[in-house]
């Protein structure tokens, strides 16, 4: 049985790019769990795209054991999170499953948004953090300049940060000798009814779904059977093992562990992140508390390029909602687009992921259209919905009120750019709520902005207005009532839905104007002309003309009367007539991506 007392749960958690992975690399390296020869640049990333990318887009846990300088050989339970925030609620589930953190920051760059967000994390879920200075050996670094942002931004000691550089291998020693001494062992008892924390979990297709967890109370053997307090699922522990970061069987998981288990267990969404496990014939009194239900915050619509790929694109979905419950799907119809999938995501980062996996992993060609979020209607006969879509608007004239989802957005960034700044917030409709300097050059701004302002183009302008030295973070923080149009797009008189898009009736005109002068330019010209047209309900706010190609009738004419050369025309105005009449229009793909570049 392992002694509690030589037990260390804690995450590592930072910034993107702050090196998170790299420090796990190195410690996995020091403690002899991977030899040289089996070691690889992020070894805990797994994906391809992860490796690309160089973020972390899925939690992992693996058990190290470590021989201290007191001679005593110590457990220790590393989980490496996701960076981005998109993937914040896994990060706070990961915490929780932890005594203790070590809190990454790059001595080149200082404390950006996500390290103030990842340390209230962190303090919310009240864990011992370790403060570790990393890529000390940069010419840039500055360390001195980074300890004092720790004080006045973190509100932490100084003087407790540890100074290493993860690439060279410096200073991981002494990482390792405080997470001995200054993260506390786990506390629970070996007796208690069963009550275990899930973090994380994903598919394997020869076993089912393999769960990442931590024992928080009693004791969880091979051949127990377990239920899931959320839905109340029954299953009967098949396996049990470790990652180290090789997959190991055990008989047990004491108080205090974290392993894998395995119970035959069908589909990833029954096993939600932050659930609890509990012993079917001897269950806990109450769940493990934080847990909630991962609620998709932006949407779009993706259609097969070829109508023929629907049934393609349908087991492509279904196959990765098997190893990613937080995205979800269900099929829609577009007069323009023909059959899709209408899909809800976490975050645009997310979007883009199951987007590029979509097209890498399953060969597909995939139209996305503009992201949009959740609003909430009510209509004047008092009805409440939820709509993600545009084309599910009800008409204009039976709505009441229209609230829309808004963030909290922290923004660090270097006091030089912050004009700029400010006038992108302001022109975002952003309300300012907090402005503090963090050290003498860098400024902490919070503010609450409409989520739909930021989903299309805000993060690229927020980097270009900063030249990328401004960093953001955001969680939800609620809805708000806004005075919201639809937009709708209609080319030679027939509206096409999939270019309809939402937004504040201030901005309505101008970006309704900016379309339909994009639009111009893509459709290609007819023999009769196009008017392309965007209105609010009934009513047109702009318009745009894609001229006819006009065949010269009066070739064959030479000389002769005017009143044969008047005739011939008149007949080419009347076939021109008749032609607009029936005429349809072929919208090209392109079109559809004029949505997205409609605010830049």
């Amino acid at each position: 049985m392992a002694d509690a007392r030589y037990i260390r749960n804690f995450s590592i958690v930072a910034h993107i790019d702050h090196g998170k992975s790299t420090l796990a690399d190195r410690l996995l390296e020091k403690t002899g769990a991977l030899s040289k020869r089996e070691m690889s640049e992020q070894v805990l990333d797994s994906m391809d795209l992860e490796r690309e990318r160089g973020i972390t887009i899925k939690a992992h846990a693996v058990r190290l054991t470590y021989r201290a300088r007191d001679g005593h050989d110590y457990q220790f339970n590393l989980i490496d999170t996701p960076g981005h925030v998109d993937f914040s609620y896994e990060v706070s589930r990961s915490l929780s499953a932890c005594e203790g953190a070590l809190l990454v920051i790059d001595a080149s760059q200082g404390v950006e948004a996500q390290t103030l967000a990842n340390t209230r994390l962190a303090m919310n879920n009240r864990l011992s953090i370790i403060p570790v200075i990393n890529k000390t050996d940069l010419p840039g670094a500055d360390i001195e300049g980074t300890k004092q942002q720790i004080e006045h931004a973190l509100a932490m000691d100084p003087s407790e940060a540890l100074l290493i550089s993860a690439k060279q291998g410096t200073g991981i020693e002494e990482v390792m000798e405080a997470v001995v001494a200054r993260i506390p062992p786990p506390q629970g008892s070996p007796e208690a009814p069963l009550q275990a924390l899930i973090f994380d979990s994903w598919f394997d297709s020869f076993r089912g779904v393999v769960v990442l967890a931590r024992v928080v109370e009693g004791a969880l053997a091979v051949g127990t059977r377990i239920r899931l307090w959320s839905n109340q699922q029954v299953y009967t522990v098949e396996e049990l093992g470790i990652r180290t970061p090789k997959l190991a069987r055990v008989e047990k998981l004491e108080v205090g562990e974290v392993g894998y288990v395995m119970a035959n267990i069908k589909r990833v969404s029954d096993t939600r992140i932050g659930d609890t496990i509990t012993e079917h014939d001897r269950p806990a009194a109450g769940p493990l508390q934080g847990f909630e239900e991962i609620k998709p915050m932006v949407f779009a619509g993706l259609y097969p390029v070829e109508a023929g790929d629907y049934e393609v694109l349908r087991d492509a979905l279904e196959k990765l909602r098997l190893n990613d419950a937080s995205f979800f799907y269900e099929p829609e119809n577009s007069v323009a687009l023909g059959f899709g999938f209408r899909c809800g995501f976490l975050g645009l980062l997310h979007m883009e992921i199951v987007q590029e996996r979509l097209e890498r992993e399953f060969n597909l060609n995939l139209i996305t259209t503009a992201p949009s979020v959740r609003y909430r209607i009510t209509t004047k006969s008092g009805e409440v919905l939820e709509v993600e879509s545009p084309t599910r608007f009800p008409p204009a004239g039976d709505i009441a009120k229209m609230e829309e989802p808004v963030i909290t957005a922290l923004i660090l960034t270097q006091d030089q750019y912050l004009g700029g700044i400010l006038q992108l917030l302001e022109e975002k409709r952003g309300l300012q709520k907090g402005f503090e300097y963090v050290s003498r050059e860098r400024v902490l701004l919070t503010y609450e902005l409409p989520l739909n302002e930021i989903v299309l183009d805000f993060y690229d302008r927020l980097k270009s207005v900063s030249r990328g030295y401004a960093s953001l973070d955001y969680h939800l923080a609620g809805m708000w009532g806004s005075d919201l149009v639809k937009v709708d797009l209609l080319v030679a008189g027939e509206p096409v839905d999939a270019l309809s898009f939402v937004c504040h009736r201030e901005a309505a005109y101008s970006r309704a104007r900016v379309l339909c002068a994009r639009m111009r330019k893509l459709i290609p010209r007819q023999l009769f002309e196009v008017a392309i047209q965007a209105g609010i309900g009934s009513k047109i706010i702009a318009r745009e003309n894609v001229a006819a190609i006009r065949k010269n009738v009066l070739a064959k004419c030479y000389g002769g009367d005017i009143t044969r050369k008047r005739k011939l025309l008149e007949k080419q105005k009347e076939g021109k007539r008749r032609m607009k009449r029936v005429g349809k229009v072929d919208i090209p793909q392109e079109a559809f991506l004029a949505v997205l570049k409609v605010s830049e």
